[in-house]
């Protein structure tokens, strides 16, 4: 079984920062992409950041020059940098990765909150 096990989230002031960890782990035989998504109280869970695996990156328009997405393919772990945080980056924050175990999938983590205060 594959998981995707999140960490580093938490409550900061406004313009502080904040690092996320994600992990894969389980019987994988390749991870592909890999990318955080938020969800905000009352709205849609919107794409944050991607990563492919030779280290390309997409970035939504509202963290651009903010956020940074990095990976350690060797640890299978995806990294989310946070930084010049406002009020409206609150949100719970999803890892996602397309991992091949057997066939293709897209697996999610569970989720971590970061709360930014003003």
């Amino acid at each position: 079984q594959v998981q995707l096990v999140e960490s580093g989230g938490g409550l900061v002031q406004a313009g502080g920062s904040l690092r996320l960890s994600c992990a894969a782990s389980g019987s994988i035989r390749r991870v592909n992409d890999m990318g955080w998504y938020r969800q905000a109280p009352g709205k849609q869970r919107e794409l944050v950041a991607t990563i492919s695996s030779a280290g390309s990156t997409h970035y939504a328009d509202s963290v651009k020059g903010r956020f940074s997405i990095s990976r350690d393919n060797f640890k299978r772990t995806v990294y989310l940098e946070l930084n010049s945080l406002k009020p409206e980056d609150t949100a719970v924050y999803y890892c996602n990765a397309n991992i091949v175990v057997i066939s293709m999938g897209d697996y999610w983590g569970q989720g971590t909150q970061v709360t930014v205060s003003s």
